[in-house]
């Protein structure tokens, strides 16, 4: 099942801020519910998340990992192939799982097709995005929130952003 909502998203490096990227989505009206992050398995945030432990015997690692953690958990969902899988959005659950809830689609360009791109698209971002470091998805309410949603992600420092008319033509089921 894929998105059936208009899109925005933007591809980062490894040191892209994120808080900083979803602050400003934030402040702009769009609800964590409403944004996927991809991060690749070299992020450092994936690497916190893999060698992480909340039980680990390093309080203050344990409590940085905890944090991240419910950070992460706070969005629509997040997916760091071979890593970890996070859902947080019934949309997201149902356009990123099988029809059992298990990441089916996960780490792969069918995630991304799941989300709206088209099959040549999917391929080259799950191929660029392995080696740059995040992508910021945001599926938006209506068509001029995707414009607003780009503007942001250009201005937070993107090195792409574009939008994904993922909503059905009028009359046509989604």
């Amino acid at each position: 099942m894929a998105m059936n909502r208009p899109a925005a998203y933007g591809i980062y490096p490894l040191n892209a801020a994120l808080h900083e990227i979803v602050r400003s989505l934030n402040h702009a009206g769009f609800r964590n519910e409403d944004i996927c992050i991809m991060l690749a398995p070299a992020h450092p945030l994936a690497s916190v998340v893999r060698e992480g432990s909340i039980l680990s015997l390093e309080r203050e690692r344990g409590a940085v990992t905890t944090g991240l953690l419910g950070w992460l958990s706070e969005f629509g969902a997040v997916v760091i192939p071979s890593v970890a899988f996070f859902v947080h959005s019934r949309v997201f659950l149902h356009t990123l799982t099988d029809s059992k809830g298990a990441p089916s689609l996960y780490g792969n360009p069918k995630t991304l097709a799941a989300l709206g791109f088209r099959k040549e698209e999917a391929e080259r971002l799950d191929n660029q995005l392995r080696q740059v470091g995040a992508m910021v998805y945001v599926s938006c309410p209506g068509y001029a929130k995707t414009n607003l949603a780009i503007e942001l992600l250009q201005r937070t420092g993107a090195s792409e952003s574009a939008a994904l008319e993922n909503e059905a033509p009028v009359g046509v089921p989604a």
